[in-house]
């Protein structure tokens, strides 16, 4: 089976380059072009998932608990769609169910790895592991603040501008 190239992206990014926000912005413009009125998407389901790990390796703890829920609630009403991501369903299950604990136990943030269950799948990823020069499965590096911090850090000049630019809009048909 054919997977999309923007969910490897993500799996390269969530279990190599631990870029969990890069997993977000991947995932996120992807689901806005396949279903985005869809919000009980397992695709939202993935993009949470990420940003749960994102927020807990920053120890926001309030926010990492609050998304893994929702990205639990998610994903466990969609267990053929997951199966059909080359995802262990009942693994994910455990997976995120555990990742709830350690949060709400307040234990240090450790990497988390999907379970992959389709070795083509995992072949695809390494392949593209191999040609951005990651390394698959390595745990996130604590020390790399640009990671970790990645949110404050950006560029976000275009999504000021367009905020602006449908106040204006908003604006003239108001008057």
């Amino acid at each position: 089976m054919g997977y999309p190239k923007e969910y490897v992206s993500y799996l390269v990014h969530f279990h190599a380059s631990r870029d969990y926000f890069e997993c977000h912005e991947i995932l996120e413009e992807y689901w806005k072009e396949v279903s985005p009125r869809e919000r009980d998407s397992y695709w939202v389901g993935f993009i949470q998932i990420a940003v749960a790990l994102y927020h807990y390796r920053r120890g926001n703890l309030i926010g990492a608990r609050k998304t893994i829920r929702k990205a639990g609630n998610i994903l466990q009403m969609k267990p053929a769609q997951i199966s059909k991501l080359g995802i262990d369903y009942d693994e994910l299950m455990k997976v995120i169910h555990e990742l709830t604990e350690r949060i709400t136990l307040e234990k240090a943030y450790q990497s988390v790895n999907l379970p992959i269950s389709d070795e083509r799948l995992i072949e695809a990823c390494l392949t593209d592991c191999r040609e951005a020069g990651y390394h698959w499965m390595k745990d996130s590096d604590m020390n790399d603040s640009l990671l970790i911090n990645r949110h404050v850090l950006r560029d976000r000049s275009e999504v000021i501008l367009e905020r602006n630019k449908q106040l204006q809009i908003r604006k003239t048909k108001s008057d």
